[in-house]
């Protein structure tokens, strides 16, 4: 576990090209994708639509006010003094890119960043909203309200109990329809029922991040419902929200509600009984918690892509 000293004071170093992907979080940008494709596939299963033009520009500006979502995060965390106390986070997972306490990259420069890539996520989706649907400018501003409160002080979702509901709409619920919307002009009942599961599952990752943070979060105020619930109970909590999404898939398939061929994308919830496990025993020992955060990004990960895959093929 890497546990840098504060170093506000030290000169920044010239960043490198790593530093910049590290900042972005980018191994983590691929759960707005997935959300992204999902939805893109709903298209092609429901409507026979399939536009890449369009797809590559949902991609495109869902990632940048994701990335730009990170970044603010690592900004509004090293203000409030959270990252500076935080010890106990794990690498890669938790606790922030560390850039900003490692002194390789300065605070404003990082606030430069993600305002930057906001304002490039918001170009993109008002030029798609224009040309395609105004309605479109709904999801834009739920997503900018998601992606810019959620680390604000002033609105902070996070710190309000709402975060984890909050991340869950924007990674879930907000792409999967958004895209469908851009792509077929509509929004379906099934549209938003596909969404679910995925919106469930981001949520459970951010849930599983949240255990080794929870001591800085807790001084700095951040109250999440790691903090709230004490990490026993939470930990039980996880167990559910790994156990509920697959159910979706299952439920929603026998009954109808969702295509029958999404029955099988809840297999990769098989990986989730190990990462429930290792929670249930290790929940007040973050630092051996790092096996749990990888198999509940892979359980969400593959769960999409296989959602995708599915509806692709069987259109």
């Amino acid at each position: 576990m890497d546990r840098p000293p504060p170093v506000e004071g030290r000169q920044p170093v010239t960043p490198a090209a790593g530093d910049w992907l590290r900042e972005l979080r980018a191994p983590f940008l691929p759960a707005s994708a997935a959300a992204v494709f999902v939805g893109a596939a709903l298209a092609w299963h429901r409507a026979g639509v399939w536009h890449g033009g369009l797809f590559a520009a949902c991609l495109a500006g869902v990632g940048c006010l994701h990335a730009g979502a990170n970044v603010l995060n690592d900004y509004c965390d090293h203000r409030s003094g959270n990252d500076a106390c935080n010890t106990a986070f794990i690498r890669p997972f938790t606790g922030g890119s560390r850039l900003i306490q490692q002194g390789r990259l300065r605070p404003v420069t990082v606030l430069g960043l993600g305002a930057g890539l906001l304002v490039a996520g918001f170009a993109i989706a008002l030029v798609l909203a224009l040309r395609r649907d105004p309605g479109l400018l709904l999801f834009l501003g739920a997503g900018l309200a998601a992606g810019i409160g959620y680390s604000l002080p002033r609105i902070g979702w996070a710190a309000r109990g709402a975060g984890e509901g909050v991340i869950a709409v924007a990674f879930g619920l907000l792409p999967v329809t958004g895209t469908y919307r851009v792509l077929t002009g509509a929004i379906t009942r099934e549209a938003c029922l596909v969404s679910l599961p995925v919106a469930v599952l981001i949520g459970a990752v951010i849930f599983v991040n949240q255990f080794p943070d929870a001591a800085a979060d807790a001084t700095t105020g951040k109250r999440h419902w790691v903090v709230r619930l004490g990490r026993r109970r939470a930990a039980r909590v996880y167990a559910a929200a790994m156990a509920l999404g697959p159910c979706l898939l299952l439920l929603g398939a026998v009954r109808g509600l969702l295509p029958g061929v999404l029955a099988w994308a809840a297999l990769p919830g098989l990986f989730g009984i190990p990462a429930v496990r290792h929670v249930l025993r290790h929940y007040d020992d973050p630092a051996r918690m790092a096996p749990a955060h990888a198999l509940t990004i892979v359980v969400h990960l593959a769960t999409c892509a296989l959602m995708g895959l599915l509806l692709l093929f069987s259109g």
